[in-house]
């Protein structure tokens, strides 16, 4: 009981967010942290409202983490051809890599120029509240990474199509293009179809097997953190999976054999957006804006080479291939 009230405050402000995403393009999400914030650091709340709070920014987002999984249908691969996924696949590795590399070269905090690195590679808010626990990367700067993120892809969707046309690509490069280097499944559908079906059509594949690769990447960022962890003399306890991404990996494997009708996979679904919309909305309410303030401009500077870099290397992939 004496987390309803926590609750219903993060069920208003997902609501308004929600209600605020039709006419603006950046996603619930972003948009839901972004009110979270604003309410959270405009007036004080009072304390009943805490445990719910906390209960939504843990509890659901790692059950909507978990479920997020039956998204995940590996069989879309059989409509790449090998030339893309291997495109896709250098694009992910090098992004990622990259961003280690600059956020070492300009002495920047690591574990956000990771998590940075990983929302541009992968599928953007989806990937950074998958692996920030695992990162033990804050709630402030989890939810720079995913406004910084948001925004950029915001931005990428009415630039990249007209990149794409200016170098001559065809359809299907340009689909490839889009789907390779915006964040969201959102920014690259929007994207894809302002230009033309084909060019849709190529962008929501290339982008769904963009985001397959977040169970790698996950199974690859357990095993580097754990790593890290043994040769550090401070951290002698043994690294252990957290149980929602085993919930993950089981739902992802239950999408990809195809056991489930369709119509649970919806609900299923359903229910994980809902679980990180409430989740994130509990993030913003407990973000301090004086937290962020300090790293803020780094990020969104770090970000905008991460994000340069995905899109050259995109495009010297896509004439090479």
């Amino acid at each position: 009981m004496n987390k309803i009230y926590g609750l219903l405050l993060c069920m208003i402000v997902a609501g308004i967010a929600t209600l605020f995403s039709s006419y603006i393009p950046i996603g619930s999400v972003a948009i839901a942290i972004i009110l979270g914030a604003i309410l959270g650091n405009s007036i004080t709340i009072p304390s009943k409202f805490a445990s719910g709070i906390t209960f939504a920014e843990k509890s659901l987002l790692s059950f909507s983490i978990a479920l997020m999984g039956i998204n995940l249908d590996f069989n879309v691969l059989n409509a790449l051809g090998a030339n893309t996924i291997l495109i896709i696949v250098i694009s992910l590795i090098a992004t990622i890599f990259f961003a280690l590399y600059v956020s070492k070269k300009q002495d920047f905090d690591k574990k956000l120029g990771l998590i940075l690195g990983i929302g541009n590679a992968v599928c953007g808010s989806a990937a950074i509240a998958a692996t920030k626990d695992i990162v033990k990367l804050n709630k402030e700067k989890s939810a720079l990474a995913i406004a910084i993120v948001n925004l950029l892809g915001t931005a990428g969707l009415f630039i990249l199509p007209f990149i794409g046309l200016l170098l001559g690509f065809n359809d299907i490069e340009i689909g490839i293009l889009l789907g390779n280097t915006l964040q969201s499944v959102g920014h690259a559908v929007a994207a894809g179809f302002g230009v033309n079906e084909t060019v849709g059509q190529s962008a929501t594949i290339v982008k769904m097997g963009r985001i397959l690769l977040l169970t790698p990447v996950i199974i690859w960022l357990i095993f580097f953190i754990s790593k890290k962890n043994t040769k550090s003399a401070k951290n002698t306890k043994r690294f252990q999976i957290p149980l929602f991404i085993l919930g993950f990996i089981f739902f992802s494997i239950i999408a990809s054999i195809q056991i489930l009708p369709q119509n649970i996979i919806d609900y299923i679904s359903l229910v994980s957006k809902i679980s990180l919309l409430l989740a994130m909305s509990a993030i913003g309410l407990k973000i301090s804006f004086k937290a962020i303030k300090e790293s803020g401009w780094d990020a969104l500077v770090l970000a905008g080479y991460i994000f340069k870099f995905q899109i050259l290397l995109s495009i010297v992939l896509i004439a090479i291939f």
